[in-house]
């Protein structure tokens, strides 16, 4: 008898992101690189017969292709690209209605708090909670009842977004999950409380933009939904806006799409393209951001005017086990204090290869102050009362050569402890 055929290893993650599913799109003539299909409008044949692309809004093969790459690097049943990280997030609140909630962290995203401080309006409740303690979450999945009866009947629009009948549908609870969070980079554990909240009845999602999916799969840590903001690491070159959400199960992953067709809110061709191409090297880049963030972080936290390091492949950091656990690295974001909020704004606008500026994760290493930056939209009140103080300063780790990135920053800190 003739000996079985070698089952061939699955491919490394930097091999699936240069090449994809081997079952994913095709095009017609079988390209070195991927067509940009810039139409709005595709032809039908036979207008009776619904043909596989017709609007670029419902779906467009440059599109089709980026998700195909998205939904291998996550394991996911359907990954979809969206026109920005919040489009994305967006869709998923969109799957709530009137009475329903939103439990998420006190250390998040400056625009996910924009956007859930705006669901009052709607009728939606937002609990903030300290994500790192399990306990306080549980309390809070617990509060209002797991998935407890609401017998009201669902407006149309709901049952639209939901997918549910014109009756009525239990309460529904969105648990919104950061780890590590932005911009403190505290660790919160992900298996547990995504088990958590699938145990009373709660849709989690797990924004990975800090690590990507390529070093913190959410899903297989048991998220229903794993967001992305692609205008950071996944795009790579700070040249693009995009926001990708990957799911396996096939009713929530219908729900979605039907939400990103119908609010308009899918990526655009170019952007696409250009996502794909990024994605292609985004291994690569990790590695060599990962490594420079180490770097920085072991020179700051030896630095006498730095009071604080905050970067979760350091010994002290307190989430550095668990974060271990559940992820691949360290990740390439961080964040330190001086205790001084002019020192660290001096220090900024000294730096020459760092720029100052919103968002992380490209190319070429930035600084920014979040509390006047990214999160100035939250109340100088409630950002003392969540522990972001108006000092700290966040480092995104470019692929450049550690030791200019170091000698940039002493010269920076020399600078700004000089000036009056």
């Amino acid at each position: 008898m003739d000996a079985s055929p070698t089952v061939p290893d699955p491919p490394s993650l930097a091999t699936l992101l240069v090449h994809g599913s081997k079952d994913g799109i095709r095009d017609a003539y079988s390209p070195s690189s991927f067509p940009i299909y810039q139409t709005a409008t595709f032809s039908a044949p036979d207008p009776t017969q619904a043909p596989a692309y017709d609007y670029t809004r419902s779906g467009n093969p440059t599109r089709t292709a980026v998700e195909e790459l998205l939904a291998s690097m996550e394991g996911a049943r359907r990954a979809l690209a969206f026109a920005t990280g919040m489009a994305a997030l967006t869709a998923v609140i969109r799957l709530l209605r009137a009475g329903d909630r939103v439990i998420a962290g006190v250390d998040i995203y400056g625009g996910t708090s924009r956007l859930l401080g705006s669901l009052g309006d709607l009728g939606i409740d937002v609990i903030h909670v300290d994500t790192t303690d399990v306990e306080s979450v549980e309390r809070a999945l617990r509060s209002g009842g797991e998935g407890a009866s609401s017998t009201e009947p669902v407006p149309s629009s709901a049952a639209s977004r939901t997918g549910l009948p014109l009756s009525s549908r239990p309460r529904q609870t969105l648990l919104l999950l950061e780890s590590p969070t932005n911009p403190r980079l505290q660790i919160c554990d992900l298996g547990a409380l995504c088990a958590l909240a699938r145990a009373h009845g709660a849709l989690s999602c797990v924004d990975v933009s800090v690590m990507t999916a390529a070093a913190q799969n959410a899903l297989d840590l048991g998220a229903d939904v794993s967001m992305t903001s692609a205008t950071k690491f996944l795009g790579g070159h700070s040249d693009i806006m995009a926001g990708v959400l990957a799911v396996r199960d096939p009713g929530l992953a219908a729900r979605l799409a039907w939400v990103q067709n119908a609010e308009g809110a899918g990526l655009g061709p170019w952007e696409s393209w250009l996502l794909m191409r990024g994605v292609r090297t985004l291994a690569l880049r990790l590695c060599a951001q990962t490594a420079n963030a180490a770097a920085l972080a072991s020179w700051l936290e030896s630095h006498p005017a730095v009071t604080r390091v905050l970067y979760p492949g350091l010994e002290a950091h307190p989430g550095r086990e668990l974060h271990a656990r559940q992820a691949s690295g360290a990740g390439s974001l961080l964040s330190f204090c001086t205790g001084d909020a002019q020192l660290s704004r001096r220090v900024c606008m000294a730096l020459g290869l760092f720029k100052c500026t919103v968002s992380f994760g490209g190319v070429a290493s930035l600084v920014s102050m979040p509390a006047f930056m990214s999160h100035a939209s939250i109340p100088a009140h409630v950002r003392a009362q969540r522990g972001l103080p108006d000092d700290l300063v966040r480092v995104s780790a470019g692929i450049e050569n550690d030791r200019d990135l170091i000698a940039d920053l002493d010269q920076a800190f020399e600078r700004a402890l000089r000036a009056p």
